[in-house]
C-alpha cells in the first residue's frame, strides 16, 4: 500500500432519500478520506452515485472505467464496504473487480475485509504461476457479496410485496396517472394512498371520454378539441408523452383504453385481474364502454369484473364513404338499435345502388341511400319550436356564458397560483444550494431549477394564450342562435357538406333514433320521444351549434340547460 500514491473515492447509497436520511454521501466521504489519510494515499477525484441498486448495468462501471485509464494514474480504488461496491453478488463483483486487478488498481475497503496481500502456493520452490498466486480474503470478498445480494432481495421482497397486497386490496402503489393526484387517507390498513381528481387535468379526461362516447366525432376532431382547452401532457406514465406535448390521436386512444379512469385496476400486480379500485373513477363504466366503442369493454354481473378486448378489426371506425353516407353515426337499426353502415352493391347490369343496410346480427334490414335523406328532410319539416321556449333557450345561454366566463377567470386565477408554487420552491431549493457542499448533489439540486424555470416559462405561455381569449359577443351570438332554430329546416336543406348536415341533425336529438322512428313520425306527435336533445337536460356542448354556424369556440364549457321540448 506505501507504493500506492493516487486513489479514487467511490460513494453509492441506493436511493436519493437514503442519501438525504440515512448512509450520506457526505458520511461516506468522510470515512473514507480519513483511511486515505492513515494510509498515506491522495484522494484524485471522488464518484457518487445516487442509483437504485437493482438496475442491471452497475453503477460502479463508471468509476472502473476510469481507473482503467493509464493517463489517470489510479492506484487504489477505495469503498467504505462491498455492498457499497456492488448488490449484483458475487458474479458482478468479481467482474468488477477483475476489471480492476487488470489496470493494476488494487481495491479496498475501510472495514478491511478486502485484503491486499496474496499468497503464491509454489513460492517455497521458487515457482509462480497465475493460478498459484490466490488472495486469502477472496472466500470472504464472495460471501460478502452474495450478501448483499441477499440483503437486496430480502428488501426488495419486503417492499414489493407490501406494495402488491395494498393494491390488491384496491389502493394506489404508483405514480398518478394523467388527469389523478395521490392522496394519504386513513384506512382500515393503516395510512394508504388513493387516487383523487386532478385539479387541472381531470377535466381534460372527462371531455375525451364523454366526446368519444356521443360517436359524433372522429378521433381527430376530439384530439383538437382537447387540446384547444389547453391540455399539455405531464411528461409521466406509461403513454409515451413527453412534458408538454399536445395529445396525439395514438395518446387519446391509450388513455380511453386504461380501466382505471373508470374505477378499475387490471395490471401485473393484480394478477392481470380487474380488480375495483377504492376510490372513484374519473368517468362511469357506461360512459368508459361506451366511449371504447365495444372494442374493450368492463362488465360486472353477481359481483365478478371482468373487461373483456375485442378483436379491434371486427370495429375498426373506417373513414370509407364517410361522406357518402353521413347518417351512419345517427339513424340506427329499427331491429337491433345499433348504427346502420353503408355500402354500394352493383347490380347485374353494373348499375350502382347505394344504401344504409345492417344484415349482421341475425336480421336483414336494407334502405337506399336517397330513401333515408328523403325521410330525414320530411321528417325535420314537421318540427316546430315554441318561441317561449326559444325565450327560455336565450336566458340558458346566456347563464353558461357567464358561468363560461367565470370559469375563465378562474383558469387564469390557478395559473397564476400553480407559478406562484413554483417560484417558492425556486426559493426554497436556492436556500438549500447555499448550504450543500456535495457536488453531485448540488448537481441535482441545479437540474431541479432549471426543470422549475421550463415549467415556469410554460405556464407564462399557457397564461398569456388564456388571457388573450375574449368571451364571444353575446348579443351575436344570440342571433347566431336565434336565426339557426327559427330556420332549422331551411339550413338542414342548404347544407351542401353532407357531414356537417348529417351532424346538426344529430343535435336534434336526446338519443340517435331508429329509421322507423323517423319513418313513423307525425306533425303533431312524433313516434320517436327522443327529439329535441339540444334543448334538453341532457343538451350537448354549445360549442357544436358554433361550429354549425361557422363559429369556433374561444371558450370552453358552455352548456344549455333548457328544458324545451319540440311542440
Amino acid at each position: 500500500m506505501a507504493n500506492h500514491s493516487n486513489a479514487v473515492g467511490a460513494i453509492r447509497v441506493s436511493t436519493a432519500k437514503q442519501g438525504a436520511e440515512g448512509d450520506s454521501p457526505e458520511a461516506q466521504k468522510e470515512q473514507i478520506e480519513r483511511f486515505a489519510a492513515a494510509k498515506g494515499l491522495e484522494i484524485k477525484k471522488f464518484f457518487v452515485f445516487l442509483e437504485s441498486a437493482s438496475k442491471e448495468q452497475q453503477p460502479m462501471q463508471e468509476a472502473v472505467d476510469y481507473c482503467k485509464d493509464p493517463k489517470n494514474g489510479v492506484d487504489c480504488f477505495i469503498i467504505k464496504s462491498i455492498d457499497r461496491f456492488t448488490r449484483g453478488g458475487s458474479l458482478s463483483y468479481d467482474l468488477l473487480k477483475t476489471q480492476l486487478e487488470a489496470a493494476q488498481v488494487k481495491l479496498v475497503d475501510i472495514y478491511g475485509i478486502i485484503s491486499s496481500s496474496e499468497i503464491n502456493t509454489l513460492e517455497h520452490l521458487g515457482v509462480e504461476y497465475k493460478w498459484s498466486v490466490y488472495s486469502p480474503s477472496k472466500k470472504s470478498e464472495i460471501l460478502e457479496a452474495e450478501r448483499s445480494k441477499d440483503e437486496l432481495r430480502d428488501i426488495m421482497t419486503r417492499m414489493i410485496g407490501a406494495e402488491v397486497r395494498y393494491t390488491r386490496l384496491g389502493y394506489w402503489m404508483r405514480m398518478p396517472p394523467y388527469g389523478y393526484m395521490s392522496k394519504r387517507i386513513d384506512t382500515p390498513n393503516g395510512k394508504r394512498t388513493i387516487l383523487i381528481p386532478h385539479s387541472e387535468e381531470a377535466r381534460y379526461i372527462k371531455a375525451m371520454f364523454e366526446l368519444r362516447a356521443t360517436g359524433q366525432y372522429t378521433d381527430d376532431e376530439i384530439t383538437r378539441k382537447i387540446n384547444d382547452m389547453g391540455y399539455r401532457g405531464r411528461g409521466r406514465g406509461r403513454i409515451g408523452e413527453r412534458a408538454g406535448s399536445p395529445l396525439s390521436k395514438g395518446h387519446l386512444w391509450r388513455f380511453v383504453r386504461r380501466t382505471i379512469y373508470a374505477g378499475i385496476n387490471m395490471e401485473k400486480w393484480t394478477g392481470d385481474r380487474p380488480l375495483r379500485c377504492a376510490f372513484d373513477g374519473l368517468v362511469s363504466v357506461e360512459t368508459f364502454n361506451r366511449a371504447n366503442k365495444g372494442r374493450r369493454v368492463i362488465k360486472e354481473a353477481a359481483g365478478k369484473i371482468t373487461v373483456e378486448d375485442v378483436e379491434e378489426a371486427r370495429y375498426k371506425d373506417k373513414n370509407v364513404r364517410k361522406e357518402e353516407f353521413p347518417y351512419k353515426r345517427y339513424v340506427m337499426c329499427p331491429e337491433c338499435n345499433r348504427p346502420l353502415l353503408g355500402s354500394v352493391s352493383t347490380g347485374r347490369s353494373g348499375k350502382k345502388y347505394p344504401a344504409y343496410h345492417c344484415t349482421k346480427r341475425g336480421h336483414n334490414f336494407r334502405i337506399s341511400k336517397q330513401d333515408m335523406e328523403d325521410t330525414v328532410d320530411l321528417f325535420v319539416s314537421k318540427l316546430k319550436l315554441s318561441p317561449k321556449r326559444v325565450d327560455k333557450l336565450y336566458k340558458a345561454v346566456e347563464e353558461s356564458w357567464r358561468e363560461s366566463k367565470a370559469q375563465h377567470e378562474s383558469r387564469l386565477g390557478d395559473l397564476d397560483a400553480r407559478i406562484l408554487n413554483l417560484q417558492n420552491e425556486i426559493t426554497a431549493t436556492v436556500q438549500k444550494l447555499k448550504v450543500l457542499n456535495n457536488e453531485t448533489a448540488i448537481k441535482y439540486m441545479e437540474e431541479d431549477l432549471t426543470g422549475l424555470e421550463r415549467a415556469i416559462g410554460e405556464l407564462e405561455s399557457q397564461k398569456l394564450a388564456l388571457a388573450e381569449e375574449k368571451p364571444r359577443d353575446m348579443k351575436a351570438f344570440c342571433k347566431k342562435v336565434r336565426h339557426m332554430v327559427e330556420h332549422m329546416e331551411k339550413i338542414l336543406s342548404q347544407q351542401m357538406e353532407p357531414t356537417k348536415k348529417a351532424k346538426l341533425f344529430g343535435l336534434l336529438f336526446d338519443r340517435p333514433p331508429t329509421y322507423a322512428d323517423l319513418a313513423g313520425g307525425t306533425a303533431k306527435k312524433p313516434v320517436f320521444t327522443g327529439v329535441n336533445a339540444l334543448f334538453s337536460p341532457k343538451s350537448k356542448n354549445l360549442s357544436q351549434v358554433e361550429g354549425h354556424l361557422g363559429l369556433e369556440p374561444r371558450t370552453h364549457g358552455l352548456r344549455v340547460r333548457c328544458s324545451n321540448q319540440l311542440s
